[in-house]
């Protein structure tokens, strides 16, 4: 695995435990499930990018289909926001591009940890709104913060 001089920097500056624990938080009270990716340089659309990366850790075969995928691309300063069928049908486009653009913001204030916590936050929210916990949830992914790609 390649850690590019920007994928580095922003990790070294995030507070990892503190953002895999918001992961769990936000998961507490909905079967959905958030995953966050930092990813390294790349040429191309970072949609397709997020796209690939959503397969690549097989968020798309939640029992709901109501994962999310918060996608970070420090080298190009971009943000992509992403959810699966189950999620995406219950809020839409709109929902995605004003977490996007708000993390976009954030990040650019200076604060990666505040600016992702509260990304989090907002996506567990609208997750338990739309897909409440039926009892005991079961944790179908990973919350750790994937760097894989």
């Amino acid at each position: 695995m390649v850690i590019t001089t920007a994928r580095r920097a922003f990790l070294k500056a995030l507070d990892v435990p503190a953002v895999e624990e918001a992961i769990r938080r936000a998961e507490r009270h909905t079967s959905g499930e958030v995953r966050v990716s930092i990813a390294g340089y790349f040429r191309g659309d970072p949609q397709r990018l997020a796209a690939g990366a959503f397969r690549r850790l097989r968020m798309d075969a939640t029992r709901d289909r109501n994962a999310v995928l918060i996608l970070i691309a420090p080298a190009r300063r971009r943000v992509v926001v992403l959810g699966d069928e189950g999620i995406h049908a219950r809020v839409g486009d709109p929902f995605w591009q004003g977490i996007a653009a708000r993390l976009s913001e954030s990040l650019g204030a200076g604060d990666a940890t505040t600016a992702l916590l509260r990304a989090i936050q907002a996506v567990g929210e609208e997750l338990a709104r739309q897909f409440p916990s039926q009892g005991q949830s079961r944790n179908e992914l990973p919350d750790t913060i994937d760097v894989s790609r």
